[in-house]
């Protein structure tokens, strides 16, 4: 079985993406595929989490050049990566290796100038497959190409590239007869591209020869050998071209170059990384933003390529105010209209409202936390729900969202879910926005999020800097692939959320983490007797993985009740609250679920 000709298209500025796309189709053969990145370099005195902005911008470029169709075609990989780096290149030498590229095809700034950080002759000289630098602007403009080579695996590559700039245009081939080799079959090249009009064959005044051909022509295509010195002048013929023209040039080396033209090292060294700069990068690249993620149709697109499943599990406790639009408004969009997600389910806390009366009318099929899984009996907490939410849903991915927001919109589902459509390698998707808090009937821009800000945050700084950059450790917004969350276990309570964070950078590393911005959400302030508690069950949590991680026994010498001040105005006094959440294993586990895993499978 022929296996699949993979081509690479790394550029570090998204400004004519179409044509870059166009060329890479020219040179791709029937049944190949192309694979796009984008490089963000950094400067070394800046930290990578600048880089974000930039990451967010080339994403959303490459999001409206690849239309739908080409995607459809299967000739375009839906993973679009952008590396924001010191030395992105680094990365994009990684993924030749991963996907056997067969052909990458590079931006290129500059003859003899750095590309992605690293100088243009180590990229040409340390990747096993065939390359082309593309430089200078207008390539894309219609004309005739000059074709230079010297002859070897260079010829039939700077054919390929010269037909594909070229389209309907005509060819020069100006050939560098080297005397100390013989000469190439030219005849069998030429007659397999028609297109050539003209030839010149030339042993000395190489330099001079080829810019005098260049006159009239739009661009020209260079063997990798006119990177050496030119004995006449000691300054390498593609310098020279370069300074003499100005016209974009392409440069080609196949990969069964004449060993003294290429020595592949094993890898390109690599210092030492400090865990700040991680973090920096994984801020840049994996921070995201639910407008990138707006076109449903593509998300569906990719959904069915993958043969996934979705659910969306709504957790709620006496929601009767927001419940029914929450609801409504993702089932109306997300499945009625484009059948993204496969259920939506009510998980419930046993409301003493209407909650469960008004999901059940609206069709949605709804679960009491407190009566499922009743062989490993029932504790109190959000997380609990959760947990359980995860033995009555279906879904490869499980999304879930509080039924507390006052200002629902799709985007709080499509903002989580696109990460995890977009790259196989997140396993987990937190979502942040901004929280102005309502007040009575009056609306606050800031004040949301004191527990993150006070707790949260500077605990993860100070015990697992990995997760310093999550920006809402907190928020009730966030999904993940089932194969994931079922090998983790969840708190039952308010500290569900650090544990997940915690167990699941433990379990497959930061880089399987994102973060999507949701824009906005609405909801009601809490008290801060309210706060408090979830203060104090979050720091225990905290407790329980540092002791694990660190080997230092905290938790069992630790207070579990807190002593609340009750300021009424006939009480003056302390309360006792006993706070504490329960660990309930990785569901996975348990007999019960994976008797329902086996029934949905034989399905």
């Amino acid at each position: 079985m022929t296996s699949t000709y993979h081509l690479l298209v790394a550029i570090s500025e998204h400004r004519h993406l179409d044509q870059w796309q166009r060329l890479a189709r020219r040179l791709l053969p029937e049944g190949g595929e192309i694979h796009l990145r984008g490089m963000v370099t950094i400067p070394p005195e800046r930290s990578l989490s600048e880089g974000a902005t930039s990451a967010r911008e080339f994403r959303e470029a490459f999001r409206e050049s690849l239309q739908t169709a080409a995607l459809e075609s299967g000739r375009i990989h839906d993973e679009v990566q952008v590396y924001v780096d010191y030395e992105p290149f680094r990365r994009v030498m990684e993924d030749v290796a991963a996907l056997t590229v067969d052909l990458l095809l590079v931006q290129w700034p500059a003859p003899l100038m750095q590309i992605g950080g690293l100088d243009s002759q180590d990229v040409l000289d340390s990747l096993p497959c065939d390359v082309v630098l593309v430089g200078g602007e207008n390539w894309f403009a219609p004309g005739d190409v000059l074709l230079s080579l010297r002859g070897g695996p260079n010829m039939t590559l700077g054919m390929r590239v010269a037909q594909a700039l070229a389209e309907d245009h005509s060819i020069t081939l100006f050939h560098a007869a080297d005397q100390r080799r013989a000469a190439p079959d030219l005849e069998l090249l030429i007659r397999a591209v028609p297109n050539v009009s003209r030839t010149v064959t030339a042993v000395t005044g190489i330099a001079d020869g080829i810019a005098r051909e260049a006159a009239g022509h739009k661009a020209i295509v260079m063997g990798s050998t006119f990177r050496r010195p030119d004995p006449a002048s000691g300054t390498p013929i593609v310098e020279q071209i370069h300074a003499r023209t100005h016209l974009p040039l392409m440069l080609v080396r196949g990969l069964r170059q004449e060993a003294f033209d290429f020595h592949p090292p094993q890898t390109l060294p690599r210092g030492e990384e400090r865990l700040s700069v991680r973090v920096d990068r994984w801020f840049a690249e994996n921070t995201f933003h639910s407008d990138e993620f707006s076109s449903l149709r593509d998300l569906m697109a990719m959904k069915e390529r993958q043969g996934v499943t979705i659910s969306v599990a709504l957790p709620a406790l006496n929601e009767e105010a927001t419940v029914g639009q929450v609801i409504s408004t993702l089932k109306s969009a997300l499945m009625d209209e484009v059948p993204l997600v496969d259920e939506i389910v009510l998980i419930d806390s046993d409301s003493t409202d209407r909650t469960r009366e008004i999901a059940a009318a609206l069709g949605v099929p709804v679960h009491i936390h407190q009566q499922t899984l009743t062989e490993v009996g029932a504790v109190a907490g959000k997380g609990e729900a959760l947990w359980k939410s995860l033995y009555v849903t279906r879904g490869d991915i499980i999304a879930w969202v509080d039924t507390d927001i006052t200002n629902i919109h799709p985007r709080f589902i499509y903002g989580l879910l696109g990460p995890l459509l977009k790259s196989p390698r997140v396993q987990y998707v937190k979502g942040f926005y901004a929280r102005p808090i309502k007040v009575g009937e009056k609306m606050q821009a800031y004040g949301g999020g004191r527990v993150t800000e006070l707790v949260a945050r500077p605990l993860f700084n100070l015990f697992y800097p990995e997760l310093s950059g999550i920006i809402q450790p907190l928020s009730g917004e966030y999904a993940g692939r089932r194969t994931a969350l079922e090998h983790v276990p969840f708190f039952s309570g308010y500290g569900v959320e650090t544990g997940l964070l915690i167990d699941l950078l433990e379990r497959y590393s930061l880089d399987a983490i994102a973060q999507s911005d949701l824009e906005v959400r609405v909801h009601h302030n809490q008290p801060l007797v309210n706060l408090s508690k979830m203060s104090f069950a979050i720091l225990q949590v905290f407790f329980a993985r540092i002791e694990s991680r660190y080997g230092v026994p905290l938790l069992e010498r630790a207070n579990r009740s807190m002593k609340l001040v009750v300021q009424e105005p006939d009480r003056f006094a302390l309360d006792i609250a006993e706070i504490g959440d329960t660990e309930r294993p990785p569901i996975v586990t348990l007999a019960a679920y994976q008797r329902r895993q086996r029934v949905e499978a034989a399905r």
